[in-house]
């Protein structure tokens, strides 16, 4: 028998063996329940959360590592993240107030500032926490999934969705979660918007801008931080978009123009050749002028691109309307009454520039999402970003939920949605309902008797910081039962009306308060006189952020939320209370914070509140038939104030308390009795109520 023939069996079965594993390989389907698309700060949020829950989850990166956008935005590399590393105190939750870049964890050492210690950190730093992040927590991610197209399937089991990648490899899952930012540029289609050149692909070397004039579309943070970072070599910038530019620190909307950036506008102010005019985006036209028109005119021939090339024409701003030739329509080729100068000598834009650069920011990417599975676009924000509930599922997509920037739409220039530190605690309030829609498990809630409640009001509006970073979509929810309350964390009060089916909770007959923080809705000169009240009695005319509490006896429907007041974050309530602003964001003055909170609290609860000394409570309950509720649920119950669990357990043991703890009592959290014991003595009243 030839020896060749052994061989060539061989080669022909290892052959057919590699043909059905790559078959396979490419067949395949990988079943999970939630699949996690994008590897951003979003989708490594959300990882952390279902791997604490321990769910079968992926997280699909289609680069080589986390956080790949940062490795290209901001062109210019410094991110405008505030980074505070030293507030005076150790509270880690406060601290997250002003920290803006770190995720939410159990490690309290799992922070930005391991990589960066830097106020304004280098945009570099980013990935490399997302990788700490990734590695520390060891979360599911596989890279290098670039995922093509997503699609709705429905089976027997129910809905599904299925994404296909690069390689043909498919991926079901239960529940999407998209995550993928913002990535594609937001153009504008207009004549000549070919001889723009983007944000995106711009040098960001200076020196490749010496002596050129430039025109920048946009009045964003990317406009000015490529305007200021050729302000010392172009000989001039000007910016031009529809709208006036609008700055942070008169706004509240970090999204708007920040200080680190706004360099240009002193420039601008001082006369310095820099400027910033309004005007259309679509009617307007990027021209180029004949040779002979600009040699008639005495224009010069532009210095030379990067590289050595000239341009072959400088570049005018005009109106579409002016162009009538099929040659001026294709932006090449004016002659100069195609030009707004022509007509109008004082025309703002009537010099030419070396160079039109596009800065408008970037759009969500529908187009890897079939019909079956495509969100809506958004009614606002330009429709840039996907629509969404109150509660981030995409609308008409069920089981299709929007993560980070991209899911923005819901409190797009009003809050701080769009950035790491609001959509972390978004992310969280995302997790908190598929952990009931999916697991049956409600949203996590803290029992407290109604004489604790003050405390941890005060408690919650000094430290906390998911309602801090996401004022007026993020709210604390506190159902009230009678002598009892049920105290609900970060909830999205748009979401208001389907509170028990997000929830699991149930609203009582008591009814329920909404904490949230807010900033006054009255528009005052942020840095003028007057632009503070410091008096509690007119703490409703407040301009900075402050706590407001909202009573409602019934839970507000839908069409509440819908007529609700303009600029209110929730409808009319029954009963309204503002606490002061705070120059030191501190609400803890027992007659400018406290005393209101407990009376408005009294109100609502229609119950003393006040705390009493045990000698108080002796006489109280001597001489009345009812004593104030303190005294009913400490003194008279032998428990005197209010102590840590391991003091009950003592007081049990010695045989000075009953076996039976009230059930209600919240020994589940050490932080607390510690927070109330130092703080009863402070709300004791002198005040004389009917009893």
């Amino acid at each position: 028998m030839d020896s060749s023939l052994p061989r060539l069996l061989l080669c022909i079965l290892i052959g057919l063996v590699h043909c059905s594993y790559d078959n396979h390989r490419h067949n395949s389907t990988r079943h999970h329940d939630y699949c996690v698309l994008g590897a951003g700060p979003a989708g490594l949020q959300m990882g952390h959360f279902l791997s604490k829950a321990k769910r079968d989850y992926v997280i699909l990166e289609r680069n080589s590592g986390p956080g790949s956008f940062f490795n290209i935005y901001p062109r210019h590399r410094k991110l405008i993240s505030i980074n505070k590393i030293y507030t005076g105190r150790r509270n880690r939750e406060f601290n997250l107030r002003h920290d803006w870049n770190s995720l939410l964890s159990d490690r309290p050492d799992l922070l930005f500032q391991r990589v960066s210690r830097e106020l304004y950190p280098p945009a570099d730093a980013y990935p490399l926490y997302l990788s700490m992040f990734v590695k520390e927590l060891g979360l599911r991610v596989w890279y290098g999934v670039d995922i093509g197209t997503v699609r709705a399937a429905q089976s027997a089991a129910g809905r599904s969705y299925v994404l296909t990648d690069q390689r043909g490899l498919e991926y079901t899952c239960r529940v999407l979660l998209v995550s993928t930012g913002l990535w594609d540029p937001q153009k504008v289609q207009f004549v000549g918007s070919d001889l723009v050149e983007g944000y995106e692909s711009i040098s960001v070397d200076p020196e490749d801008y010496k002596d050129q004039a430039v025109l920048i579309l946009g009045k964003g943070n990317s406009a000015f931080e490529t305007a200021q970072s050729i302000l010392g070599r172009a000989s001039r910038v000007h910016l031009y978009s529809p709208s006036p530019v609008r700055l942070a620190w008169q706004t509240h909307y970090v999204g708007d123009l920040r200080a680190v950036n706004n360099e240009l506008l002193d420039t601008y102010q001082l006369k310095s050749l820099d400027g910033l005019v309004e005007g259309g985006l679509e009617d307007i036209a990027v021209v180029q002028q004949k040779e002979d028109e600009r040699r008639r005119s005495g224009r010069k021939q532009s210095e030379r691109r990067p590289g050595g090339k000239r341009r072959r024409g400088q570049l005018y701003l005009t109106l579409a309307e002016l162009l009538d030739s099929k040659e001026g329509r294709n932006g090449s080729g004016v002659t100069a009454a195609n030009l707004p100068a022509y007509h109008n000598d004082n025309f703002s834009l009537r010099q030419p520039y070396d160079r039109v650069i596009r800065c408008l920011g970037f759009r969500f990417n529908f187009s890897i999402f079939d019909g079956s599975a495509r969100p809506p676009s958004s009614e606002g924000a330009r429709s840039r970003l996907p629509g969404v509930t109150a509660w981030y599922e995409g609308r008409g997509t069920p089981g299709l939920f929007v993560l980070g920037t991209a899911a923005h739409s819901r409190d797009y220039r009003s809050s701080a949605g769009g950035f790491i530190h609001g959509f972390r605690y978004t992310v969280r309030a995302v997790h908190r309902v598929l952990e009931h829609r999916y697991h049956s498990d409600p949203w996590p809630s803290t029992k407290l008797l109604t004489t604790q409640l003050q405390s941890w009001i005060l408690k919650r509006v000094n430290e906390a910081s998911g309602p801090y970073q996401m004022f007026g979509v993020l709210g604390d929810v506190i159902l009230l039962q009678g002598s009892r309350c049920e105290y609900l964390e970060e909830f999205p009060v748009q979401a208001l009306p389907q509170l028990s089916s997000l929830s699991g909770r149930e609203v009582s007959k008591h009814g329920l308060l909404v904490l949230v923080l807010q900033y006054g809705l009255n528009r005052t000169d942020s840095l003028g006189p007057g632009r503070a009240e410091s008096e509690w009695t007119r703490a409703w005319k407040s301009n900075f952020l402050h706590p407001v509490l909202y009573y409602y006896d019934t839970l507000p429907t839908e069409r509440d939320m819908r007529h609700r007041p303009s600029g209110w974050p929730l409808p009319r309530p029954k009963a309204v209370h503002h606490m002061i602003e705070d120059f030191l964001t501190e609400w803890d003055g027992p007659i400018s914070h406290s005393q209101p909170l407990r009376r408005f609290l009294e109100y609502c609860v229609q119950t003393d509140l006040r705390a009493f000394y045990a000698e108080s409570c002796f006489r109280l309950s001597l001489t009345h038939r009812k004593p104030p509720l303190f005294c009913r649920q400490g003194y008279l119950k032998k428990q005197g104030v209010v102590g840590t669990s391991q003091l009950w357990r003592h007081a049990r043991d010695a045989g000075l308390m009953p076996a039976e703890q009230d059930s209600d009592a919240s020994e589940d959290d050490p932080s607390f009795p510690d927070y109330l014991t130092r703080a009863a003595a402070s709300m004791s009243s002198g005040l004389k109520l009917d009893f």
